[in-house]
C-alpha cells in the first residue's frame, strides 16, 4: 500500500483508479487525479485516476476488479453503474509463489483446556447438540433449564451450556453431499476443544439418526458424552428432565477441567470477513493477514473460506500453494461452485451485497481481491471440505459459501478454537462455544458501534499505523482471548442463533 495522498490513496502504481478517504465533492480538484471530480464519490468509493475505455479494465491492487461498460473519465466516480465483470480468467501458475514464513525465535503460549485428544479449547463450555430441527425447541428447554440450575451453576469453571440447533436433519436424502455435509458439521461440532461436553438429542425418526452419528466411532474421546431422542424417553418433560439430570453429571466432569500454558500452535483460527465495504481490503484485511502470519509462523493454522468471495482472486492463492495438487483441490471447489450457482440460475458477482456496494465494493472480483487480505502471505497447504477435519497445521483453505454464519459454522466443525471477522458495515455476531474477534475497517464505524468491535483498524489510512504494528495488536488480543478474555460479542451475549449449516440438496 502507497501513502495516502491528501484525500485519496493510491494501492499500487499500475491502478487506474484511486480509493476516496473522504467524501470527494464534484468539482473538487484531488491530486492525483488530473482532473476535477465529476460526481459525488463516496468515502471509500474509487474516482478514475485515467481514462478507462469501454471494455477497458479497471484496476485496483495491480489487479483487474472489472471492465468498463462504458467510457469512463478521470474524476468520475467508478462504480457498478459503469463497471461489470469482464473478462476474469486469470493465470493460475500452480506453486509458483509458495515461500515458507521463518520460525519465530522466541514461542509464545496462552492459557488453554487441554483434552485427552491433545486439542486444546479457549472456551470451556457444555453443549446440547440436536440431529434435527424437530428436538431443537427441547435442546433450548434443556439449556435453559441447566443456565438456571444451580447445582450447574456452581461449577465455575464452566462457561455455560450452548443449545446448537438448526433447520434440517430430516426432509432431505439420507444418503448425497448435502447428507455427508451435516453429518460432518454435527460430528464436529461435538468433537471441538472448546467444548467440555456434549448432550446429542435427536427426535427419533428424522433421516439423521442419532445411531447414524454414532456409527463412526466416539463423539469424543474423553467420554463427556450422552445422547437420547425424544421418542423414546417419553416426550418433551421426561426429556428436559432426563437432559438436565444428564448435563449435572457432565458438568462435574467439565468443571475439572483447568487452564493450563499451551503453545500457540494449539490454536486453530477461522479467518472471517462480512459487512466488507472499500476499506477492508485496506486496513482490517491486510492487518488480520499480518496477524495470521504471525500464528502461521508459531505453527499455528489458520482457515480461510468463503469460496464464493475469494472467486476472482483464486489465481493468488493457487500460486502460493505448496504443491500443483493442493492448487488443483482449490481450482476444483472454484468449478463446484460455478456449477452450482450455474445450475440455480445465479451468477458469482451476485455475491456484493447492497451493503458492500454502499461501502465502495463494486464486483466480486474486487472485494474477492481485499478478502484474500486476510491470509498473509504463507504458503496454502491443503485445502478442505465443508465441516472436514483440519489435519496440517499452517495456512489452509476450507470451503463454504459467502454466508457468515455458515461459513464459521463450517469453520469450528473442522476444528476452529478462535474466530475472527472484520467488518466495515458493522456485522454483529457470535459463534459459541467459539469466540469472535471484531476488527472494524474504519473509525467512523467503529466509533458507532464501539460496544460491538475488539479493534480499530480505521487508524491505518487515518493515523498512519503501520499494517505489521496492527498486526501484532491482533494477534496480543487473540492470545488474551484465547486466554479467557472476553470479547465484545461475548459480553453482548451473541453465540446461540448462529449454528447454521449448509443445507445442499432437495429439501423433500
Amino acid at each position: 500500500m502507497t501513502e495516502p495522498k491528501g484525500s485519496v490513496l493510491r494501492l499500487h502504481p499500475s491502478d487506474n483508479v484511486l480509493i476516496a478517504l473522504e467524501a470527494l465533492a464534484p468539482g473538487a480538484t484531488v491530486e492525483g487525479v488530473p482532473a476535477p471530480i465529476r460526481e459525488a464519490v463516496p468515502r471509500g468509493h474509487k474516482v478514475a485516476c485515467a481514462p478507462i475505455g469501454e471494455g477497458e479494465n479497471a484496476v485496483r491492487y495491480g489487479q483487474v476488479i472489472g471492465a468498463a461498460t462504458r467510457p469512463i473519465e478521470p474524476g468520475a466516480h467508478v462504480h457498478d453503474h459503469n463497471l461489470g465483470m469482464g473478462d476474469n480468467r486469470r493465470e493460475h501458475l500452480y506453486a509458483t509463489e509458495a515461500r515458507p514464513l521463518p520460525p519465530v525465535e522466541a514461542p509464545r503460549t496462552f492459557q488453554g483446556f487441554h483434552r485427552e485428544d491433545g486439542k486444546v479449547g479457549t472456551r470451556n463450555y457444555l453443549g446440547v447438540l440436536t440431529s434435527v430441527n424437530c428436538s431443537g425447541s427441547v435442546a433450548r428447554f434443556i439449556a435453559e433449564a441447566a443456565e438456571a440450575d444451580p447445582t450447574i451453576r456452581a461449577f465455575t469453571n464452566v462457561d455455560g451450556v450452548v443449545p446448537i440447533v438448526h433447520g434440517t436433519g430430516c426432509g432431505m436424502s439420507g444418503k448425497d453431499e448435502g447428507y455427508e455435509t451435516l453429518y460432518r458439521t454435527l460430528r464436529g461440532y461435538a468433537q471441538n476443544p472448546n467444548f467440555g461436553g456434549i448432550l446429542l438429542v435427536g427426535l427419533g425418526c428424522e433421516v439423521m439418526q442419532v445411531p447414524d452419528l454414532l456409527a463412526a466411532g466416539r463423539m469424543r474421546p474423553d467420554g463427556n458424552f450422552r445422547y437420547m431422542t425424544i421418542q423414546q424417553t417419553g416426550g418433551t418433560r421426561k426429556t428436559v428432565e432426563r437432559g438436565l439430570a444428564m448435563l449435572r453429571e457432565m458438568a462435574q466432569v467439565a468443571d475439572a477441567a483447568r487452564r493450563a500454558p499451551a503453545p500457540v500452535s494449539a490454536l486453530t483460527l477461522g479467518l472471517q470477513c462480512g459487512g466488507s465495504d472499500g476499506l477492508s481490503g485496506i486496513t482490517a484485511n491486510p492487518a488480520l493477514g499480518a496477524a495470521s502470519d504471525l500464528l502461521v509462523r508459531h505453527g499455528a493454522t489458520v482457515i480461510l473460506s468463503e469460496t464464493p468471495e475469494i472467486y476472482g482472486a483464486e489465481h493468488l492463492l493457487t500460486r502460493r500453494a505448496v504443491s500443483r495438487e493442493v492448487g488443483e483441490k482449490l481450482m476444483a471447489r472454484i468449478g463446484w461452485w460455478e456449477d452450482y450457482v450455474a445450475r440455480v440460475g445465479g451468477e458469482m458477482n451476485n455475491n456484493p451485497s447492497p451493503g458492500n456496494k454502499r461501502g465502495g465494493l463494486s464486483t466480486i472480483l474486487e472485494k474477492s481481491l481485499g478478502a484474500v487480505a486476510k491470509a498473509g502471505t504463507a504458503p496454502l497447504v491443503d485445502v478442505y471440505r465443508f465441516a472436514e477435519p483440519i489435519t496440517r497445521s499452517g495456512f489452509v483453505y476450507m470451503d463454504s459459501p459467502g454466508y457468515d454464519p455458515c461459513s464459521v459454522t463450517g469453520q469450528i466443525a473442522s476444528g476452529a478454537n478462535l474466530v475472527a471477522f472484520t467488518t466495515g458495515r458493522g456485522s454483529v455476531s457470535g459463534y459459541k462455544p467459539t469466540p469472535c474477534v471484531k476488527l472494524a475497517t474504519n473509525t467512523e464505524m467503529y466509533r458507532h458501534m464501539e460496544e460491538d468491535m475488539d479493534v480499530d483498524c480505521g487508524d491505518i489510512v487515518s493515523a498512519g499505523v503501520p499494517v505489521a504494528a496492527k498486526g501484532e495488536e491482533i494477534f496480543e488480543l487473540l492470545l488474551r482471548v484465547a486466554s479467557g478474555e472476553r470479547t465484545k460479542s461475548e459480553a453482548l451475549g451473541f453465540g446461540g442463533a448462529e449454528f447454521v449449516p449448509w443445507q445442499i440438496g432437495a429439501v423433500m
